[in-house]
């Protein structure tokens, strides 16, 4: 078999049984790169009724969900914002009745 048959398809070595750590790294590394995004950037709008929200669960004890940012997959909390820091732009969420969590309030 050619070499050129060897890396048709997913342009790995297919039908090699064997493959060196550093390549699997190297693979595992892309295929991570391939899935990571780029943070969206709010208008001064939208942090806008972000910021209300989360004073109104603060106020009126209201459950709220929030969507926290990640490179690879987003991941979305449920509870009463219990605690509001604006010079240090976090807050701290009440997820059930023995667990919190801080959360940065982050602009960029």
């Amino acid at each position: 078999m050619t070499t050129r048959k060897k890396l048709e398809g997913n342009r790995l070595w297919e039908s090699s049984r064997m493959m060196l750590p550093e390549h699997k790294e190297t693979i595992i590394r892309r295929q991570l790169e391939e899935g990571r995004k780029d943070r969206t950037t709010l208008d001064p709008q939208e942090m806008e009724l972000i910021e209300q929200a989360l004073a109104e669960s603060f106020h009126e004890h209201r459950a709220l969900t929030v969507r926290l940012f990640d490179e690879y997959e987003d991941t979305e909390l449920t509870g009463i914002v219990v605690l509001i820091h604006t010079f240090r732009r976090e807050i701290k969420l009440s997820i059930s009745e023995v667990g919190w969590q801080w959360i940065k309030i982050d602009e960029n």
